[in-house]
């Protein structure tokens, strides 16, 4: 049975993947790049769910049913990094809008 988490996994992965296909303006590129790093995110999180489970912390609890804890550090650390390369892309956009003075990513060529 598929579970709720996952189809809004597919769905922040399918808006973000139609985000950049779709769309000209650099500005909604990059919120799409980050619509898909949030599905990331949400999947890695959901990924590490157990029912019932408790927080991998010594608890003195006799349950031994706990999250996993590697799924947890992996979504902090892509955090990290998705703010950094969005910080990133927006700074290139920036330039690119004082260069060229528009934001529209058909209408000049990058490289080449």
């Amino acid at each position: 049975m598929i579970s709720i988490p996952f189809l809004a996994v597919v769905a922040l992965m399918a808006v973000g993947v139609s985000i950049l296909v779709l769309k000209r303006n650099l500005i909604k590129i990059v919120m799409g790049i980050n619509i898909l790093g949030s599905g990331v995110n949400l999947f890695l999180v959901s990924i590490g769910y157990r029912e019932g489970g408790i927080a991998p912390i010594f608890t003195g609890t006799q349950s031994l049913v706990m999250v996993l804890p590697a799924p947890q550090a992996l979504t902090l650390t892509s955090i990290v990094i998705n703010v950094a390369v969005t910080a990133m892309m927006l700074s290139f956009a920036i330039l690119i809008y004082k260069h060229y003075g528009s934001l529209d990513s058909r209408k000049r060529r990058l490289f080449g």
